[in-house]
């Protein structure tokens, strides 16, 4: 894939919609990558800690997110359009409880592996 400076989200969206899948990545140079992570209503987050930290924008959507305490202590808090999180590398981190379908814009540092 051809690394692009310009990128319509909403055409990414539609893009990884045809393609049946929950995340599409847009973007991939050694410092980072770029994707679109969209889950239906009612789904489970299926993802497991990444080597890489990464940075969630909610896009559209209503659901909550719980981030293991390193601890003991895991931090639970509702994210909606606008909202921002960091995940350090290694972190234990899930979205459940979706109530609207959820699109997030996720770039990892480094490139994700």
């Amino acid at each position: 894939m051809p690394n692009q400076n310009f990128h319509s989200l909403e055409e990414i969206v539609r893009e990884r919609i045809t393609a049946a899948r929950p995340y599409a990545e847009f973007l991939r140079i050694p410092e980072m990558s770029c994707g679109v992570y969209v889950l239906p209503a009612g789904a489970t987050d299926r993802q497991r800690p990444h080597h890489e930290a990464e940075l969630y924008y909610v896009m559209r959507g209503a659901a909550r997110m719980t981030l293991k305490g390193t601890d003991g202590v895991d931090e639970v808090r509702d994210v909606a359009a606008g909202g921002a999180i960091f995940v350090e590398a290694n972190r234990e981190h899930r979205f459940h409880d979706i109530t609207e379908e959820l699109a997030v814009l996720v770039v990892f540092a480094p490139a994700q592996s």
